[in-house]
């Protein structure tokens, strides 16, 4: 006879606490691991949108190896096509420093002359106090020159090590799924192909309502540039369309460089803030309009909870985490939905259903069956 073991049925607060253990020690490997875990989770995603290239292609009857090597030539061709092109913008828009450094310091001037007069603080005493801050920002900068090449350095290395991973992620994609029917061995394969579905779909149609949504806001940030003729137009409006890959705020953020340089080349300071109302006009047609309209409810997470994972991944892996809240909470939805004890959880990031309007005694009596009304009657 085989010895099973007694089933122990733990009280309600220490199955919490081993709960919280296992969160403490999950996302201290996730921040510990975070540059092998970063690269690979890009990876995988662009895994997932180089697939459809790659599945045509095999029906085509190219081998597997050939047609990936064809999706990482036309990936890597992409993202040189949109580096070079940003190169040529930023190399013409420093050819313009020398400019905005005389405007900075005639605007330098005048608010010296503006304190004098106003304020009645000494021009030499200004001067001091500006050349206190320039001494400070010239000894930090060292230190922060040295953690920005450090940082390069490693931005670098991940990004030649990505090509790889995809390689590998589409080579042995069939060994992978076997992988995940032996470890769930209790669970039928039709469910884990539909699980690995509804994670393929979901981003799929977020990373591609994504690009959408990012060449629609770059369009009307340039259009509202260009109306109020602020130079390098198409660059500052997709640079900041490029920025709502950070929720919420990035367009706002990416605003504040072309109102800067607007300030520096324009005499009238309203067309700065004329910038920032078009960066923002747009951030609330796109929070509003384009993003749901596009990307619609392909990735179902209710606001609150997308702001509150969007901190908690910000604050795991920084920007990064910012970038991939969105997609990696996406994730875990539909693997919470397809768990039957997980299902709270994922109910509990998803959309809430609205309240339906109460029938009133009229609309009830309809819905019943003839007998039943004439019962009633």
């Amino acid at each position: 006879m085989e010895n099973k073991l007694p089933e122990v049925n733990l009280p309600s607060y220490v199955r919490f606490a081993c709960i919280m253990i296992v969160l403490t020690i999950l996302v201290y490997w996730l921040s510990a691991m975070q540059e092998l875990i970063v690269p690979l989770v890009f990876s995988i995603l662009f895994a997932m949108i180089l697939y459809p290239i790659n599945h045509r292609l095999e029906r085509w009857r190219v081998p597997r190896v050939p047609a990936i090597l064809v999706c990482l030539v036309i990936m890597i061709g992409f993202f040189y096509l949109l580096f070079y092109l940003i190169s040529l913008q930023i190399s013409s828009f420093t050819s313009e420093a020398p400019k905005l450094l005389e405007r900075g310091n005639q605007i330098l001037d005048r608010l010296q002359t503006f304190g004098e007069d106003r304020f009645h603080i000494e021009r030499s005493r200004m001067v001091a106090e500006a050349r206190s801050y320039v001494n400070n920002l010239i000894r930090e900068s060292g230190s922060f020159l040295t953690s920005t090449l450090l940082a390069t350095t490693n931005t670098l290395s991940t990004i030649s090590i990505v090509p790889l991973y995809i390689f590998f992620l589409m080579l042995y994609r069939d060994f992978f799924r076997s992988f995940f029917y032996k470890v769930f061995k209790s669970t039928k394969r039709a469910k884990i192909d539909i699980v690995f579905g509804r994670i393929y779909t979901v981003v799929k149609d977020y990373l591609v309502g994504l690009v959408l949504v990012i060449i629609i806001v770059g369009v009307l940030n340039t259009v509202g540039l260009l109306i109020l003729g602020i130079d390098y137009a198409v660059f500052f409006g997709f640079l900041g369309a490029f920025m709502i890959l950070i929720p919420y705020i990035g367009i706002l953020i990416g605003s504040l460089l072309p109102a800067l340089f607007t300030l520096l080349t324009h005499d009238n300071p309203l067309v700065a803030l004329g910038v920032i109302g078009v960066f923002s006009f747009v951030q609330i047609l796109e929070g509003n309009f384009i993003t749901p309209y596009i990307v619609g409810s392909k990735v179902s997470i209710n606001p609150l909870a997308a702001i509150i994972v969007l901190l908690l991944w910000g604050q795991l892996w920084g920007v990064t985490g910012l970038i991939l809240a969105l997609p990696m909470t996406a994730i875990l939805k539909v693997v919470f939905d397809a768990v039957e004890p997980l299902k709270p959880y994922g109910f509990l990031l998803g959309e809430a259903e609205r309240p339906k309007k109460p029938m009133n005694v009229k609309e009830l009596t309809d819905k019943l069956p003839k007998k039943v009304k004439d019962l009633v009657d």
